[in-house]
């Protein structure tokens, strides 16, 4: 079994009596990284709670030979899919998927997740196309945080005494 997979099974229990999910470990460089979320969001407590527990079961458990230093993160705007539960939640948002080599067609595909299951999923592209993949080639993929500017005229002050708003000119 392979250390993620050691550090998976021993963490995903004590993040879930904390009440957050454990959406991903890694281990490279000598940094394991434990990605946390909540459906609220993830606070300092959680991370700092879910720290605190891993590293006591870490310290009892010994998984990894060495030194290496623990960070527990939250997934941030772009998040990392790789369980059929994280392309389920994401339905409806962009999508960037790379495939592992061997992939018949191209490589990396970028569109709306259509729809996903335990066997695989369905991305449309812009262009209108759609690509169906099987989670085993995928070798990687993520949400895409898409920024779209608010309009200038449809900005709106909260009040016009705010005269010492970033941004914005005095008297205008």
């Amino acid at each position: 079994m392979a250390v993620t997979d050691r550090i998976d099974a021993m963490a995903a229990p004590l993040c879930e009596r904390i009440g957050v999910e454990l959406v991903d470990v890694e281990y490279e460089g000598g940094v394991l990284r434990l990605v946390i979320d909540h459906p609220d969001g993830v606070g300092m407590d959680a991370i700092a709670g879910v720290t605190r527990e891993v590293s006591r079961a870490l310290d009892h458990e010994d998984p990894i030979p060495g030194t290496f230093t623990l960070e527990v993160t939250s997934p941030g705007l772009e998040r990392s899919l790789k369980r059929p539960a994280h392309f389920e939640r994401a339905i409806g948002y962009e999508v960037a998927v790379k495939t592992r080599p061997g992939f018949d067609g191209p490589r990396r595909f970028t569109g709306v997740l259509e729809a996903a299951d335990g066997e695989g999923i369905e991305v449309r592209s812009a262009d209108g196309s759609s690509r169906a993949f099987r989670h085993d080639e995928i070798l990687k993929a993520h949400t895409v945080f898409v920024w779209t500017p608010e309009p200038k005229s449809e900005r709106k002050w909260k009040d016009r005494d705010d005269a010492d708003a970033p941004g914005r000119k005095v008297g205008s």
